[in-house]
C-alpha cells in the first residue's frame, strides 16, 4: 500500500490536483482516524473525491477514506455508496475503514442485509469486526423494527468475548424504546447493572441512555418506574437534563397526574433549566384537556415573557382549548395575533376555529371563515367540510349543506364515509328522509362500501318517521351484508319499537341483544325504560335498574331523571323505593 508521506509528494507533482482543502492534504497526527472537521462542505468534499480519484500514481485508500468518512458524517449516505463503487470501479482495494463505513450507511437507510453482507466481506479480506461494527449492525436491526434480532445480536457479541460499549448500549435502548418495547429496554438495563456476573460487562448509563429509557418508558404509560429511573439517575450524581425531565412531565400529563407534573416543571426552571417550546407545548396541551384554560393562558404569557416564542402548534394547541370551553372570542382573539406575532396560520388552525364556530352554533360567522380560507389560498380538507357540513345540518340549514358539498368536487376534496353519515343523518334529522334514501339507494347500487354507522343512520330516520316496517326489514338483512349491528343499532331499533308502542318486541330485542354479545349502555337501558315509563310498566323499569347496578352501568341525569319521574308520578309507586338498587360508586 503507498504511505501517505510519498501520496503527499505526488500531490505536489501533478497539475490535476486543484486546491484540496487542508485536512485532505494534511494528514491528521491523531490516532483516531475517524476524526473530520465539524463543519464540512459536501460539494467540496465529493469534488475533491474525485479529483483525488483522476490522481497518478493513485491516492491511498486512507486518504479516500477521510473524505468518504466527511461525507458520511454528514449523513449523506447515498452518495457515500456512489463514492464506494467509484472507488472500486478504479481498482482500489477498499480496506476495514473504508468497509466499516459502508456498513454504517447500509444499517443507517434501513438496509441492514446489505449490511450483513458487507459484514462478510470485511471476513472475507481477512479483517475481525470490532464492536463499532456490531454496533452499527444493531442499529440497523432496531431501525427495521428487528430488536429481537438485534437483542440475540448483542448477546452473541457478548458470547464472542466483545466488551460493549456505551454507545452499543444506547443503541440498543433506543431501538427498543422506539419500537414500544421500553420495559425490555428496561430489563436490560437492569441487567446491565448487574453485568450478569461479570464485572467487566457491568455498565454504567449516562444521561443519554436514562433520558432515552425514561422517555420511552414514561411513553408506554409506566410513570411510576419512569418516576423510579429518574430518581435512580439523580441517586447516582446524574443531573436530569431537559429532555430527561420533558420524558417524565410528558409522561406524568398523558397519565392525569397534573399537580406531579407541574413539580417537576417547577423544580426543573429552579436547576436553571430552560424549557423549550415543546415541553411549553405539552403543558399547555394538558391543561387545555382538563379545561383549564385560564392557567393554559398564563402559560402561553409566560412562555412570551421569558423569551420562548409560541410556534404554530402552541397557538392552535391554545385556540382549540378555548373552543372546547366556548370561549370563542377568546379563541378568534389568540387567531388573529398569531398573525400579527408574525405567524403563518395553517389549514388546522382554521378547521379548529371553524369546529368552535360550529359547535357554538355560530355558522355564520364559521361559513365566513370558511370563505377566507378560500380567499388566502389555504386547501379546505375533508375535515374543513365535514365540520361545517355537520354545524350546518345542526341548526336546520339543509339548503346550504347542500351547496357545501357540491363544493367539495370544485375544491377536489373526495367526500368518505363520515361525509355521506353526515347527509344521510342531517336529512333524516331535517324531515328529508326521502332525501336520505336516494343518497342511500344510489351508494348502494355504486357498490360504495357501507359501514353499520351508514345503515344507523337510516334506520333511524326510517324509524323517526315512523316507518318502522321498512327499518325491520332492513335491520334483518343487516347479516346478509356481513354487517354486525351495534349497541347503537340496537338501541336505534328499541327506540322506533317503544315509540310504536310495540313494548313487548322491544324488550325481547333488549334481551336478543345481550345473548347476541352486544351489551347493552346507559343509553339502551334509558330507551327501554322510558318506554316502560310512558306506558306505565314501573315493575318493568325496576327490573332494568336492578339489571343495571348488576352489570355496573352507572345511572346518567336520565336515569337520574326517570327514577324521580317513576316516584312522583303517583303515590302508590313509593312501594317501588325500596326495590332501587344502590350503585357502587365508580370513577
Amino acid at each position: 500500500m503507498i504511505r501517505t508521506t510519498s501520496a503527499a509528494s505526488a500531490f505536489s507533482r501533478t497539475d490535476q490536483r486543484g486546491k484540496l482543502s487542508s485536512f485532505f492534504i494534511h494528514p491528521s497526527k491523531s490516532k483516531h482516524i475517524t476524526e473530520y472537521p465539524t463543519e464540512i462542505n459536501i460539494n467540496d468534499a465529493v469534488s475533491s473525491f474525485y479529483q483525488m480519484l483522476q490522481m497518478q500514481p493513485s491516492p491511498p485508500i486512507s486518504s479516500l477514506n477521510k473524505l468518504i468518512g466527511a461525507v458520511a458524517k454528514t449523513r449523506n449516505y447515498q452518495d457515500v455508496i456512489f463514492m464506494y463503487h467509484r472507488v472500486i470501479e478504479v481498482d482500489l482495494l477498499p480496506d476495514y475503514i473504508t468497509l466499516n463505513i459502508l456498513l454504517n450507511c447500509y444499517c443507517s437507510t434501513k438496509n441492514v442485509a446489505l449490511g450483513f453482507a458487507v459484514m462478510g466481506g470485511i471476513f472475507k479480506r481477512g479483517y475481525s469486526p470490532n464492536i463499532v461494527t456490531f454496533t452499527s449492525l444493531i442499529k440497523g436491526l432496531c431501525m427495521e423494527d428487528k430488536t429481537d434480532d438485534a437483542i440475540v445480536l448483542f448477546n452473541k457479541i457478548i458470547g464472542m468475548g466483545f466488551h460493549p460499549s456505551m454507545w452499543t448500549w444506547g443503541t440498543l435502548i433506543k431501538g427498543l424504546c422506539r419500537s414500544g418495547k421500553a420495559e425490555v429496554a428496561l430489563r436490560l438495563h437492569k441487567e446491565a447493572g448487574k453485568g450478569n456476573g461479570r464485572s467487566d460487562l457491568r455498565f454504567k448509563p449516562n444521561l443519554i441512555c436514562y433520558a432515552t429509557l425514561i422517555h420511552g418508558i414514561c411513553k408506554e404509560g409506566l410513570v411510576d418506574k419512569g418516576k423510579q429511573l429518574f430518581l435512580e439517575m439523580k441517586g447516582r450524581g446524574i443531573m436530569p437534563d431537559l429532555v430527561a425531565y420533558s420524558g417524565l412531565i410528558h409522561g406524568l400529563c398523558e397519565g392525569g397526574e397534573w399537580e406531579e407534573a407541574k413539580r417537576f416543571f417547577i423544580e426543573m426552571v429552579d436547576q436553571g433549566i430552560r424549557p423549550n417550546v415543546i415541553l411549553f407545548n405539552i403543558l399547555i396541551h394538558t391543561l387545555c384537556k382538563e379545561g383549564k384554560t385560564n392557567e393554559a393562558s398564563g402559560l402561553f404569557n409566560l412562555m412570551i415573557q421569558r423569551g420562548e416564542e409560541p410556534n404554530l402548534f402552541t397557538y392552535n394547541i391554545l385556540i382549540n382549548g378555548f373552543c372546547l370551553q366556548n370561549r370563542i372570542d377568546d379563541a378568534r382573539e389568540l387567531f388573529v395575533l398569531m398573525e400579527d406575532r408574525g405567524h403563518k396560520r395553517d389549514v388546522v388552525s382554521y378547521n379548529v376555529l371553524i369546529n368552535g364556530y360550529c359547535k357554538s352554533q355560530r355558522l355564520e360567522e364559521a361559513m365566513r371563515l370558511f370563505k377566507e380560507m378560500v380567499r388566502k389560498e389555504y386547501k379546505p380538507t375533508l375535515i374543513t367540510f365535514n365540520t361545517l357540513l355537520t354545524g350546518l345540518f345542526q341548526v336546520g340549514n339543509v339548503e346550504d349543506a347542500r351547496a357545501l358539498f357540491q363544493q367539495m368536487k370544485i375544491h377536489r376534496v373526495t367526500p368518505d364515509s363520515s361525509s355521506y353519515n353526515i347527509l344521510m343523518d342531517g336529512f333524516c334529522k331535517n324531515n328529508c328522509l326521502e332525501e336520505a334514501m336516494e343518497l342511500f339507494h344510489t351508494l348502494e347500487g355504486s357498490g360504495f362500501d357501507l359501514g353499520i354507522e351508514t345503515y344507523n343512520c337510516i334506520l333511524d330516520g326510517l324509524c323517526r318517521a315512523g316507518k318502522l316496517d321498512i327499518a325491520s326489514v332492513l335491520f334483518e338483512n343487516l347479516s346478509q351484508k356481513g354487517l354486525v349491528p351495534t349497541v347503537v343499532t340496537y338501541t336505534i331499533m328499541i327506540h322506533g319499537l317503544c315509540k310504536d308502542g310495540k313494548m313487548e318486541e322491544a324488550n325481547n330485542l333488549f334481551l336478543k341483544m345481550e345473548k347476541e354479545g352486544c351489551a347493552p349502555n346507559v343509553v339502551t337501558f334509558n330507551t327501554l325504560m322510558q318506554g316502560f315509563y310512558n306506558y306505565n310498566e314501573a315493575p318493568k323499569m325496576v327490573e332494568l335498574i336492578q339489571k343495571m347496578a348488576e352489570r355496573n352501568i352507572l345511572p346518567d341525569a336520565s336515569t337520574v331523571s326517570l327514577v324521580i319521574d317513576l316516584l312522583s308520578k303517583d303515590m302508590n309507586y313509593s312501594k317501588y323505593m325500596s326495590l332501587i338498587p344502590k350503585f357502587s360508586n365508580q370513577g
